[in-house]
């Protein structure tokens, strides 16, 4: 298993992500217009679900979107992938009420399959869509570092699609921040082999604690 690395590289800011103005003074305000000026679209839930969090959390944890349970509560990180989540932060000896998690996307994209609602993993389009609200939660929030989980959440920061393996596991400098990317938990609860599944969760693991150490 390859160890993390305290590396930096500058990595690219995504077009649209940034902005001159500060038009919400809270995350409460944020999410309030979010609400109002977000019209689901088609494919998605009619669901808005915000981040939660310290609103000055120096850790600042990016996901790809609301899943099915997340959607129906109304709040992020509460289904099998945040459970996996929060356990991994735990054992990395991190309190997940102390970080800011949220995702790039803030509606459920599915596609109806009975009375089933099947994750529909979002395009370029979707992430666009949603980017100038994500950059004001990291403006409002001002973490210290950002942890991107999965492709979704590193493509919405980035601008570009990248492959994870050329970035995962190391601190690198992202507009002014300390940026760790990783995997989504939810990878973890796709693996089959047990061997796998200790190796890779191991690696999570690590990969938060890296990311406290450079918070702190």
């Amino acid at each position: 298993m390859p160890a993390p690395s305290s590396e930096t590289e500058a990595l690219p800011v995504a077009t649209g992500l940034t902005a001159d103005d500060a038009p919400f003074a809270s995350l409460a305000r944020l999410y309030q217009a979010l609400s109002k000026e977000d019209q689901a679209r088609t494919e998605f839930s009619d669901r808005i679900v915000p981040g939660r969090g310290p609103e000055h959390a120096s850790l600042f944890l990016l996901g790809e979107q609301p899943g099915d349970r997340e959607d129906q509560i109304g709040q992020t990180f509460v289904g099998p992938a945040g459970q996996m989540l929060n356990q991994c932060l735990l054992d990395a000896e991190i309190d997940p009420d102390t970080t800011f998690q949220t995702n790039a996307v803030k509606r459920f994209k599915f596609l109806p399959r009975g009375k089933k609602r099947l994750h529909q993993t979002p395009n370029a389009g979707d992430i666009a869509h949603y980017r100038w609200w994500v950059g004001h939660e990291i403006r409002l929030v001002d973490p210290t570092i950002i942890v991107t989980l999965g492709l979704t959440a590193l493509q919405a920061l980035l601008g570009v699609r990248r492959p994870l393996k050329s970035v995962r596991g190391r601190v690198s400098r992202w507009n002014g921040r300390a940026l760790l990317a990783t995997v989504h938990p939810s990878y973890l609860l796709r693996l089959r082999s047990r061997d796998d599944y200790a190796a890779e969760r191991q690696r999570f693991v690590t990969e938060l604690q890296l990311a406290a150490s450079a918070a702190s």
